[in-house]
Parts: structure tokens; sequence; C-alpha cells
């Protein structure tokens, strides 16, 4: 039976239709080509198929989809099928077909092909670092690592790939969610370098929010996670711990030899956990950022270190290359396609309406 799962309703991306249709995005060759078929009053009705070229979970594939849907010359004159957000694919299955006048969507496929990239990138990264901290949530903090106009985008693909929330309200815009966060460096930095009333200030002001604690501004995570402890007890829901890949928390200096000492590693989170844990505070939990992969979250669960939940953000944005290519495969009902790109049905597609 064909899925019919929810599409995202195009109006959310808010695209700028005139400019697209104008070709002001598009590269120059597939603008002249439509200049051409139209003066030529040429009408070709292709089939043009757009595969992944690396394994991966697509993402990207509601945004293609409005784009199609508002910036063709004629929607209706169209038949385009496509996976669902989030689902898996392999290396050169298709993805998306697009069946109509070629000249009608020719000016939009640096436009479709560029977005299922770049979501399909950040949906995949995720994915693998989700299977990886399985079962604990991964957190998208990937808002600072590029264009603040690609959060929405990016953030729904995070969501896709399973992430458990996301750090601006831009991001969470497609889903219907918010962004979550709590003490940065800088607000520590505004109380003098005091971690404990940064806290506490941030705790008397800001309302429904679980209360996390960075704690590692002075580089020493153990003292200042039982001092946030004690200052805030019953307050606080966990502490963050985001050393710094160059230094060696104070409370690793002593057990150096063995193992990585520098940033946040697995030695350090036993340290917090076992000193939260001898003053009664078990119930505070440990989030883990700075630099994670989902290899160094493997690394993590494989030492089983005590951590709650992982904080992630450039290896999300930039890691890996997921290229999409589109191939007109059919022409007129007979096939018609550069050589190595012929037609490969793909029974998964579903009939987007």
């Amino acid at each position: 039976m064909p899925r019919r799962r929810k599409r995202l309703d195009p109006a959310l991306f808010h695209l700028p239709v005139d400019e697209i249709r104008q070709g002001l995005y598009t590269d120059k060759y597939f603008e002249r080509t439509r200049e051409v078929l139209q003066a030529d009053q040429h009408s070709p009705r292709v089939l043009m198929q757009v595969s992944g070229k690396t394994a991966g979970f697509l993402s990207g594939v509601d945004e293609a989809i409005a784009i199609l849907k508002l910036c063709a010359d004629d929607w209706s004159a169209l038949s385009v099928q496509a996976l669902y957000e989030g689902e898996e694919f392999e290396s050169w299955d298709t993805v998306m077909t697009i069946e109509g006048p070629y000249e009608c969507f020719a000016h939009l496929e640096t436009l479709y092909l560029g977005v299922l990239g770049r979501r399909t990138r950040i949906c995949t990264n995720t994915r693998q670092l989700v299977e990886a901290a399985r079962p604990k949530p991964v957190l998208f903090f990937g808002a600072r690592q590029d264009f603040w106009g690609a959060q929405p985008g990016d953030g729904y693909a995070a969501h896709a790939g399973g992430a458990s929330s996301v750090s601006t309200d831009a991001q969470a815009s497609l889903f219907g969610g918010s962004g979550i966060g709590t003490v940065p460096h800088a607000l520590i930095a505004a109380y003098g370098g005091n971690t404990v009333r940064a806290t506490r200030a941030f705790a008397e002001h800001v309302e429904s929010v679980d209360l996390i604690a960075l704690v590692d501004y002075e580089n020493d995570c153990v003292r200042t996670s039982l001092e946030v402890a004690r200052a805030l007890e019953g307050k606080l829901w966990g502490v963050r711990l985001d050393t710094s890949e160059n230094l060696v928390d104070k409370s690793v200096i002593p057990q150096m030899g063995a193992f990585r000492p520098t940033g946040v590693n697995p030695q350090l989170v036993w340290n917090v956990r076992n000193a939260l844990d001898a003053e009664g505070f078990g119930e505070v939990k440990i989030v883990v950022s700075g630099g994670l992969t989902a290899a160094r979250v493997r690394s993590f669960e494989e030492e089983k270190a005590p951590v709650d939940v992982y904080a992630v953000g450039t290896s999300i944005v930039h890691d890996g290359r997921f290229d999409f290519t589109g191939d007109v495969v059919m022409v007129d009902g007979a096939p018609q396609a550069k050589a190595g790109r012929e037609l490969r049905p793909n029974p998964k597609l579903d009939r987007v309406r």
C-alpha cells in the first residue's frame, strides 16, 4: 500500500517566488535552456530522474516539492513522485521524478538539487549521531555554524534525522517546536566569571525551562558542578561540559597517562558524575558538547560514560558530502538519457498530490 504521510505546506518555506521564477537563483545554462525551448516553441515532455550519489537519509524533499509547486510555470502540468523526509536511500537510488514539459521546470534544477544536498547532509549526520547515542537524546546546536537564513530547513532536517531539540525558534519553525538553551559562557562572563551567580540569575528570571548550568568556565568542571548544585538544589536539571579541545580539566590532570586528556572526555564525565553522586545530587544530569562527531559519541558509549544528553553542532552542519543529480531519462515517452544515467525505477516513490 502506498504511504500517505503528510508533507509540509509549501507556504511554510517563504520562498522568493518571483525571483525564482525569473531565474535569479538558477545556473545560467538552465535559464538559457528554457529560453531556447520557449523561443523555438519546442516543448518536449521529459521524465527527470533525481538521484542521490551517496547513501544517506533524505531531507529537503518537501522544500524541493515546494519549489516545484510554487515556482514552476505550471504545476498542474507536472507529475511528481518522491520519497519522504527522513527515508533511507542507497547510492544512486532515485529519490524523486518529475514528468512534464521541460521548459515548465528547467529553471528549478539548481534549487531543488541544492536543498536536497544540504538538508540530506544534516539529516544523515544527525541520524548517525542519534544511532551512536541511542537511546540518549541528541540536541542540534548548529545555528552558529552557518548562514542564519538556512536555519528553518536545517532544523527540520535535523528533526527528520532524529534530533530531540534545536537551539533556535527558526530551526524549530517547520515542525511546530521552539528552541532550547540556558546559560552560555557570555552570561557567566557578564557576571564577572561567577557561574553560580549567573545561573542563579537565570533561574530567577527565566521560567518553564530545564535549568542546565555550563560548568567549564574556569576549567574546573567538578568544583563548579558541585557549587552550582549546592546553590540551586532542587532547581538544577543538569550541567553541561564544554571544555575546550586544547585544555585539560583540572580534575583530569592527576589521571593523565592512559587516554587523551584534552576537551570533554569519558574520564571527565565520570569525575563529574562521581562527585555529584557523592554529595547526593544523583538526579542532576550531564550534557556533553564540544566538537562531537558520531565516532566520538560511539566512543563515549562504548566506554559507558555516564552522559545523559549530547549537544552537537559543527559536525552535523559540515561533515560529509551528499550530492544529487538530475537527469532527463525519457523524452516524449521514449528512453533518452546520458550514458550511465538510464531510468532506475524506485517502487518506494509516492505520488505528490
